[in-house]
C-alpha cells in the first residue's frame, strides 16, 4: 500500500483543511517522486493562486499539488502554491482571462477551452484521432505539441506544458448506448449532452445526433440533477471524483476524444519572475505533468470499476460497434480539417503510426 500523501489546502471561504489520497474508496496510487535539485538563489518571495476545475482527489489536484511542493523545496519557501479546486474561482475560460488581467497567477485548463487563443489546439478535439494513451503522449511531447505551447506568447499566458486530462466517455440519465442510433434516439427524442464551449465538440455530438448544450463544467451537476441536460461527457476519473454517478445510470467507454490539460501561468506574473525562478518552474511544471499523466493511467480504470460498484450500467462497446461511432462522424473531419491544418493532422498522424502498437 502505498505511503499517505497529505497537502494542505486553503479553501475559500473556509478554513485550512487536510486531505488525505490513500482512505477506502482511493486506489494505490503512486507516491509523488522524490525532490531533487539544489536549492537556487533567492530572488525574492512569491506567491501563487491557481484555480483548477476538477476536485481536490483528482490526478490534476494532487499533481499540481507536487509542483509546489517542487517549488517550495527548491526555494527554501519562497516560492509557494495555494491551489483552488472545484471551480471556486471559475471555470476554464474565466480562470484564463483572470490570469490575463494578472488577478490570479496560475490555472489548469483543458486544452478544448483554450482553442480561441491557439487555434491549432483543436487538433486535440478530433474525434479518434489519438487511439491510445502511449501515442497520445507521445504527441504531447513532441516539437508539434511545443509549437502549440509557444503560441501562447503575446495573449496574456504562459502555456507551460501538458499533461493529461484523458478519454472523453459518454454518461446519461436515460438509457445505455451501444450505438450512435441510441444517441440520435430514433423513435425517441436525441440525448441532450452538456459539452464545453468547444465547436469541434458540438460538431461531433451534432454528427451523432445528439442535442449538444454547451454549459460551464461548475454549473453541470446541478443541470444533470434538474434534468436540463440528459448526459455529459468526461474521463471516468473526473465523471468519479465530481460524484456525477449520483445523477447518472449509464455509462458508455466510447473513448471519442483524448484531450490534454495545459498548465499556464500569468504572462504577467511570469514577468515579474528573475530568470532562474522561470527556469524552475518550467522544469517543476514537466516534472508534475509526468507524475499527472501516471495518476491519470492509475485512476482511469479503477474510476469505471468503481463508477459500476457504484451502480453505473457500463457499456464497453466491441469493435463493430466503436467504427459505427467513427463512421458517424467523418463529416467533423470534412468540416474542420481545412480550418485546423491538414499539415499539421497529418503530423500527428505520422506521430501517432510511429508510436502505435
Amino acid at each position: 500500500m502505498t505511503t499517505i500523501w497529505r497537502s494542505t489546502l486553503t479553501l475559500v471561504g473556509a478554513t485550512t483543511l487536510t486531505f488525505g489520497m490513500a482512505h477506502a474508496q482511493s486506489p494505490e496510487l503512486s507516491d509523488p517522486p522524490a525532490i531533487e535539485g539544489e536549492v537556487v538563489a533567492d530572488h525574492g518571495s512569491h506567491t501563487l493562486r491557481m484555480g483548477i476545475g476538477l476536485s481536490e482527489t483528482s490526478p490534476q489536484f494532487l499533481s499540481s499539488q507536487y509542483f509546489g511542493e517542487i517549488l517550495e523545496q527548491r526555494t527554501d519557501g519562497r516560492i509557494t502554491v495555494n491551489v483552488f479546486p472545484n471551480s471556486q474561482l471559475g471555470d476554464d475560460v474565466q480562470m484564463m482571462e483572470m490570469l490575463q488581467t494578472g488577478t490570479l497567477d496560475m490555472t489548469y485548463p483543458s486544452s478544448s477551452a483554450t482553442t480561441g487563443y491557439v487555434q491549432a489546439l483543436s487538433v486535440f478535439d478530433l474525434p479518434f484521432l489519438l487511439p491510445s494513451r502511449e501515442a497520445a503522449v507521445a504527441v504531447m511531447q513532441s516539437d508539434v505539441a511545443q509549437g502549440m505551447l509557444d503560441a501562447f506568447e503575446g495573449t496574456g499566458l504562459k502555456a507551460l506544458t501538458f499533461s493529461e486530462n484523458g478519454y472523453r466517455q459518454l454518461s446519461n440519465s436515460a438509457r445505455p448506448v451501444e450505438s450512435p442510433e441510441d444517441v440520435a434516439g430514433l423513435d425517441v427524442r436525441g440525448l441532450s449532452v452538456r459539452t464545453m464551449e468547444n465547436p469541434v465538440h458540438l460538431a461531433i455530438w451534432e454528427a451523432l445526433g445528439a442535442n449538444p448544450t454547451p454549459m460551464a463544467f461548475g454549473e453541470l451537476f446541478s443541470a444533470l440533477e434538474q434534468g436540463v441536460v440528459d448526459g455529459q461527457e468526461n474521463p471516468w476519473s473526473t465523471i468519479l471524483t465530481s460524484n456525477f454517478n449520483e445523477v447518472q445510470d449509464y455509462g458508455t467507454e466510447t473513448r471519442h476524444v483524448y484531450t490534454p490539460f495545459i498548465m499556464m501561468l500569468s504572462e504577467r506574473t511570469w514577468n515579474r519572475m528573475a530568470p532562474e525562478y522561470q527556469e524552475l518552474v518550467l522544469e517543476a511544471a514537466r516534472q508534475s505533468a509526468e507524475y499527472e499523466i501516471q495518476l491519470s493511467a492509475e485512476y482511469d480504470d479503477w474510476s469505471r470499476e468503481q463508477l459500476e460498484a457504484r451502480g453505473m450500467q457500463i457499456t464497453r462497446l466491441d469493435d463493430d460497434q466503436l467504427a459505427a461511432f467513427q463512421d458517424a462522424v467523418q463529416p467533423v473531419y470534412e468540416q474542420w480539417a481545412a480550418r485546423i491544418g491538414e499539415d499539421l493532422i497529418a503530423e500527428i498522424q505520422q506521430i501517432v503510426e510511429e508510436n502505435s502498437n
